[in-house]
Parts: C-alpha cells; structure tokens; sequence
C-alpha cells in the first residue's frame, strides 16, 4: 500500500468537533478538511459508528479520512451516541434514534459554510448497515453511498437468522457490543470532572442485547424495519457496494445491483470483513481512488466515468488448498456489464437418481467444525478449513470428475423434496471443491430452518413423516473449479457452532435433490482491473503487546464433549500523539456433545483497558448461552474498574421460548 503524504489540498483535523442534536444530545467527531474550505467549500463525507474513533477504528480512520480531506472533502467520523466521546445511551443496534441522528448530522454538515450543500456516507459493517437505512430515509442532502460488507436484510442476512436457523453470532455479537460500549469517553476530551459521570450513566443502561433479538425469532416488524429488500425504491442516492468472498456478507452486492432503481454498481473481492485498501487475501485494490471517482461523480458532478463501470465486478478466485488462512486468492477480476448476467446460465444436476431410495441425514451435532467463522475479522484462522472431517459426518453426491475446468459465479441453490421425524429441523448444504487427492474446499453454504421453507415471517412446523418442498439457496460465490477436479454437495442436518442445532437429534429423509448451479462462460484473463491500493499516512503508534489468534478443538474422551476454544488478543498499542493506549482480549469456547442438541453451550469473556499516564480503566464482561426442548436460557454481566477499584458491576439473566427453532 503506497503512503501518501501530498494531496491536493492541504488538510486540517478537527479531533473532537461536537455535533449538538436538537434534543440537545452532543457528538463528537473527528473531522478532516481542506484548510481553505471556508473560502472554497467542498462536499462532506459521514462515518457513523458506534466502534469510537479515538481507539478503536482509528487505524482504518487515519488511512481513509485524511485522504479524502486532501483530495477535496470534509471528512467526518461520528461516534455515535452512547459511544467514545458522545454523550447519550444506545438501547439497539440501527435504532431510529440512531438513524435520525445520521439525518441530523447530514443537515447539520450540509449547512455549515465549508460545506458545498452536498453530503455522502459511507461505511464497512455497521457503517454499512447505516448508511443503507440512512439513504432509505432520504435526507435531502445524501447524494451518494459506499457500503461495505453490508445487508438488505437484518432478519435472514444478518448475524441473526441466517434462513432462519439462530446463528451463534447473534448472541456472540450481543456479547461484543457489550464489551465495546463498556468503554468511557476519553478524559482528555470529556473533561477530569465530567468522564466517570457519563461512563457510569452508560453503563448503567447498556443493553444486553441477546434477550432483545431472541424474542424476536421470526421476521416480524422488528426486522422490517431498517431491512432495504422491504422497499428498495427507497433508496434515491447513488450506491457502491462492495463485499469480500471470504466474508459473511457476500450477498448484498448482488441484491443492490440487481435491485437498487437509483445507480448502483457492486465490487466483489477475496477479502475477509476488512476495506478492501487493507483488506486479505490479496489483491487488495485502490479502494480510496476507486471511492474518489465516486465521490466526485454524485457530490461534486466531474464526469468520472463511473456510470460506464460494469454493473458488476467480481473476483473469480482460483481452487487453492484447503487452509485456515489464505494470505493471497489467486484469480482474476471478471466483470458484467448488467447484473443479473444474461450470460450466465444455470445448470440443474439430479443428485438423487429418480426412483433411488431415500438419502437419510442424520448427523453429529459437532458437523460443521469445519466451516470457520461467519465474518473472519482477524487475519487469522478464521477461514474455512478442509472440508473432509465435516464431510464425513454429512449425506455427500460426488459428481464426476471434470474433464474441463468451470467458472462458477453467483448463488447456487438446491430444490429439496424431504421429510422429518421431528417438527422442527435445519438442513445445511455446502459445496465443495474436491481435489484429486480428496481435499476438500469450500466454495458456498446455505442453512435453512425447514420450519421456514415457506415463510420467515410464518413458520410453520414440520409434520413427521410428511414429505415437503423447500429451496435452499447458497451464497453468492465466484470461484474457478479446474479440470481433474470434482464437485461435491454435503447434506447435514447440524451445522455447528455455525447455527444452534435443533431441540431434539433429527432424522431427514431426502428423496430428491437438484443442484442449480450459475455458469459462467470461462474467463481468459482480467476483464478489468483496479490501481493499487493508496492511503494517507498510518497511525503512529507503539506496540506494548502483540496481537495474537489461537483456536482450538478438543475432544473429551471420557465425556464426548467436543469443545472450540478461540481467543483472540487483539494486542495492546499507544498512540504517539495523545498518548492512550488501549488492549482488548476476547475468548470463547463453543462446547456440545456429538449425540445430544440440549448439551450445546456458548460462553464469551472480553478485557478492554485503557491507559495513560497513571490513569488506567478495565471492564470485564462475559456471557453464557444454553438451551433446553422449550427455552433459550442468556446471562451477562459486566463489571468496571478504575485501576484495580470496582466502581461498577451489573449481571442479566433472561429465559426465552423458543418458537419452532
């Protein structure tokens, strides 16, 4: 990644501009500018985040905002209320309070007098989210938006219910935000006298947000509102979308570009949860230039040429050996110039021969230890491994051998006819790359709850014995199988610690599958390409403790117990300028036993410190998840320190039904 240092125009940081909202509410932001915009004004450019800018986002931040400032805009990056240095609580995540102070913030840019009236937001994952929602509600000054590693729909393509099946990470998300709200505002910025009063006001109304989500197991208005497939027409301000294949938001580019009325283009690439400057595997691209075309076309009308980029740009990653990180996807960047691609036909295999006898799924609960995170955050073992110990607990239809190589690009999905003993069962189908010596890559998943084959909003439960339909689609992939080497499509009914698996071990019976897979004609060589990745100057820090990521799986032979335990120390760093330093830890373990759904367990635990000068804060948080036939069963609880003073400690405990999950 090239440093610059020059740009255009000179710039100046603003570290900590309040934003007062009309009930009164201050913001703080950080803010980067021109320092000749009050002569010559210039369009603003929102980040709203709940992930504080003055520690926690600040490495991104720092390689972003400034260039932006220093190719002729206003750069402003908001920790939202009830975060870092703003005043105010948060009670849930894309709140309305929360999105109508992306509104307020938006005016309130769009009138100061170093701003040309013109304003765009962007973001990666929460920012992502936001800045949708934001433009549905169409402030009048949103002209444009970047979302990355975002979703149209917080319900079935979220960390929640992923086809209605409970993922982990809606409590281990719940968990998360726990720990990073715990944190106070920065003395240096609240005030000695004012910090300790609003970190312990904040902490004395931080949501535990498990309970929330879990009353809420179907898509019901809760999750309609915020979710941009409801009505995408909403959406006036031009859109770039842009995701990663290793990430767990692949989806969305191709719903904004298939969908969104207003203009849109999506980019696709083999990156894991991070912007795409920075972003692993490599390629990395010039994300900020690519952002700036963008930027200069819909805030400051320069014919960039954007309206004439492909639809759709996507990078096809060529098979690679099955491991827990890939430090590069070799590949190449195919591009449509309309999405969905008439070029791109669909091929139905038959993987159950008309009158054989029914396939009988009935996997471990430990099936899918394999599968690697939902959103691989760390550059580290967070991917997918081989797929063979997952594969060998799953129904598997090995296609023949290929005698040329095919480029798959877009959503698989599988037509099942199936039945279950059980009112209620989740059915997971991945599709893997075997190579000639049996290794196994994962190429996409879907899960299904079946109790949701006809509805998310309106379940209904399974009749045992009684044989139904349902579709089961995958996600969005791009990725070249070679020749010699074969498709293999894996059937579980487990899928863990993915999803929650189901309140009693389940038996399917699986009459009839069809494979329908999106071909693309092969691609000989690069259909486009990207500049490479620019930044402005990195943070200057010190590292007092280096990150780390460690998992592992352990089996218990006396009690059967399988067990993933993850930590991940994300290090502790000082920054060179203002002198805090902070560090954060998080554990988890993921426990349940091959033969029994009820034994399945989840339990979190974060560190965050902050430090400086003598003065040193600590939160402790942790959290459990289990189950039983009828309920879900979350506790939490947080405790604070002033050096090794507790001045704070709460505890939650919820008892969920749960509803035909």
């Amino acid at each position: 990644m090239k440093t610059v240092t020059e740009f255009p125009r000179k710039v100046v940081e603003f570290p900590d501009m309040g934003i007062v909202m009309p009930d009164g509410c201050r913001l703080s932001a950080r803010v980067w500018m021109p320092d000749d915009a009050s002569d010559d004004p210039v369009p603003a450019i929102l980040e709203h985040l709940p992930y504080r800018k003055r520690d926690s986002t600040i490495f991104r931040d720092q390689l972003t905002h400034p260039y932006f400032a220093g190719h002729g805009y206003a750069s402003i990056r908001v920790d939202m209320r009830g975060n870092g240095d703003s005043e105010g609580l948060m009670d849930d995540e894309y709140s309305e309070q929360e999105l109508q102070d992306a509104c307020d913030v938006i005016a309130w840019a769009a009138a100061q007098p170093w701003c040309n009236g013109k304003v765009g937001m962007m973001g990666i994952s929460w920012g992502g989210f936001n800045c949708l929602q934001t433009a549905a509600k169409q402030p009048p000054a949103l002209k444009a938006v970047i979302s990355l590693c975002s979703t149209v729909d917080r319900y079935a393509d979220d960390i929640h219910y992923k086809g209605g099946c409970l993922l982990i990470e809606n409590f281990g998300w719940a968990s998360t935000m726990l720990s990073y709200s715990s944190r106070p505002p920065d003395p240096l910025l609240a005030g000695d006298n004012r910090w300790r009063d609003l970190w312990l006001t904040r902490l004395e109304n931080q949501p535990f947000l498990a309970p929330l989500w879990l009353r809420h197991q179907h898509r019901d208005a809760y999750w309609k509102r915020g979710s941009i497939c409801e009505d995408y027409s909403a959406i006036k301000a031009a859109v770039l979308s842009i995701g990663g294949w290793h990430d767990g938001y692949r989806n969305t580019i191709s719903h904004l570009a298939a969908n969104i009325e207003a203009p849109v283009k999506g980019i696709v690439g083999p990156w894991i949860h991070k912007y795409p400057h920075y972003a692993a595997p490599k390629p990395a691209i010039g994300f900020l230039q690519e952002a700036l075309r963008w930027w200069d076309r819909w805030l400051k009308g320069i014919d960039t040429g954007v309206e004439a980029d492909p639809a759709y740009r996507a990078y096809v990653m060529d098979s690679v050996r099955p491991a827990r990180w890939h430090p590069e996807r070799p590949g190449r960047w195919v591009a449509e110039s309309v999405w969905p691609s008439p070029e791109i036909e669909t091929r139905e295999i038959e993987l159950i021969p008309e009158g054989a006898k029914a396939a009988i799924v009935a996997s471990p609960q430990s099936c899918g230890l394999a599968g690697g995170e939902y959103f691989p955050f760390t550059f580290g073992p967070e991917l997918p491994g081989d797929q063979r110990p997952d594969d060998a607990l799953s129904v598997c239809f090995d296609q023949p051998v290929l005698t040329e190589a095919i480029d798959i690009v877009g959503a698989p999905e599988v037509l099942v006819r199936v039945s279950s003993d059980r009112p209620q069962a989740n059915i997971a189908i991945r599709l893997c790359d075997v190579h000639p010596d049996g290794a196994s890559e994962l190429m996409s998943y879907g899960v299904l709850n079946l109790t949701h084959r006809n509805s998310h909003e309106f379940p209904e439960a399974l009749v045992p014995g009684e044989t139904v339909s349902a579709r089961v689609v995958l996600d969005q992939c791009a990725y070249r199988v070679p020749s010699g080497h074969r498709l293999r499509i894996a059937v579980s009914n487990a899928y863990w610690p993915m999803i929650w698996p189901s309140p009693e071990p389940v038996r399917l019976d699986l009459s009839a599958a069809t494979l329908k897979l999106p071909l693309r004609p092969l691609a000989q060589r690069d259909e486009v390409t990207f500049p490479p990745p620019e930044a402005a100057a990195p943070w200057a820090t010190e590292t007092v403790r280096a990150a780390n990521s460690e998992r592992h799986v352990d089996r218990d032979e006396k009690t059967g117990i399988v067990t993933l335990s993850i930590v991940d120390d994300f290090g502790e760093v000082r920054d060179l300028e203002h002198g805090l330093a902070n560090g954060s830890i998080a554990s988890e373990t993921w426990a349940i036993h091959p033969d029994n759904p009820l034994s399945a367990s989840g339990k979190t635990h974060w560190t965050q410190t902050l430090s400086r000068n003598g003065w040193s804060v600590r939160t402790e948080t942790s959290a459990e998840m289990r189950s039983d036939a009828q309920s879900f069963m979350v506790s939490a609880r947080i405790e604070a320190y002033e050096g090794e003073k507790l001045v704070f400690e709460r505890s939650f405990e919820e008892k969920i039904p749960r509803a035909l999950l």
